[in-house]
């Protein structure tokens, strides 16, 4: 789903987020799908759906997995965005079409697509990610010695690099 599209689903007039009902409302609206249609995709009842969608309740799990890779956004973003994702290898903040995935086209929530791709970590050690950030990020106001302090300090926060 394009960028445009999940940020229009997201925030009503500036800084109100949507919540979970209206957000599987309008993903299931601009998809052309009716609450029938929908629940046979991810295997629950129309009222099911329909409960969903006036608030009376919420996906569980399995479910929001199935909506997730339905609708090609991040269990996340299915929720409102109630917390901040950021790649837990390299620090980016995360938006669903930075979000990596698994093998079976899932989003893997925890890191970028950059980061760890096909099921696969792309870096082996923090001292080769902070190189590959060194080479692609420094500049006159972000000099290398600053950065690598700078990265040094804060990869190894990230869980990914915890020891």
């Amino acid at each position: 789903m394009p960028f445009e599209i999940i940020c229009d689903i997201l925030f009503i007039g500036g800084d109100n987020y949507m919540n979970t009902q209206e957000i599987i409302f309008e993903l299931r609206t601009k998809n052309g799908l009716s609450q029938e249609e929908l629940a046979e995709k991810v295997f629950v009842t129309r009222q099911a759906v329909s409960r969903w969608e006036n608030g009376e309740t919420v996906p569980n799990t399995e479910t929001l997995k199935l909506l997730s890779k339905l609708f090609d956004v991040s269990i996340n973003t299915l929720l409102g965005s109630p917390r901040k994702l950021i790649c837990q290898c390299c620090g980016m903040p995360l938006e669903d079409e930075l979000i990596s995935k698994e093998t079976d086209g899932m989003f893997n929530e925890d890191y970028c697509k950059w980061c760890y791709n096909e099921g696969k970590f792309v870096y082996s050690s923090i001292e080769e990610l902070t190189d590959f950030l060194i080479n692609h990020f420094c500049n006159e106001n972000f000099p290398p010695e600053q950065a690598r302090e700078y990265y040094s300090q804060t990869l190894q926060k990230l869980n990914h690099w915890k020891k």
